[in-house]
């Protein structure tokens, strides 16, 4: 942090809103102090954020390209989109029913991919996060048990 960024005890301001809500706004004195490493900083958090994207661009690429190749067929090769099946049921409506299929395959197999692999590591990074407020909450108290000074914003209200 540069020498610029300092408050005139010298301690250093934080370039966010040390805020939950990030707001400049008053606030209910229950409001803590959030911890000073961001959670998008964790390394956990950039794995969860790549097992989301990883799954997210292969369903969105089965589910978009599945309809995209139906649409080039009904529009480049319309015999064989009408060719009969069984009585009236063409292939190219078979085809399009098979669109509900494909959805129904992604949406199960997002399910599945997010309480199997996502939702893990999201219920670990909240715990952690969790215990952190915690621990400062009770650093806090057992400070102020003592009679020593709490730094600002620690008792959950802002000073002027």
């Amino acid at each position: 942090m540069s020498p610029a960024c300092r408050s005139k005890e010298g301690a250093p301001v934080p370039e966010f809103s040390p805020w939950h809500d990030n707001s400049f706004t008053y606030s209910p004195p229950n409001n803590e102090p959030a911890p000073t490493q961001r959670i998008s900083e964790d390394p956990e958090f950039h794995s969860l954020r790549r097992a989301q994207r990883r799954f997210g661009v292969r369903a969105t690429v089965l589910s978009v390209g599945g309809f995209l190749l139906y649409v080039l067929l009904s529009h480049s090769v319309p015999g064989l989109m009408n060719q009969r099946l069984v009585g009236h049921l063409t292939l190219g409506l078979a085809l399009g029913l098979g669109q509900f299929l494909v959805m129904a395959v992604t949406s199960w197999c997002y399910v599945r991919h997010m309480r199997s692999r996502v939702d893990p590591l999201a219920r670990g990074l909240g715990s952690r996060l969790d215990q952190h407020e915690a621990h400062s909450l009770r650093t806090a108290a057992s400070r102020a048990d003592a009679g020593q000074t709490v730094p600002p914003g620690s008792r959950g209200y802002r000073t002027w």
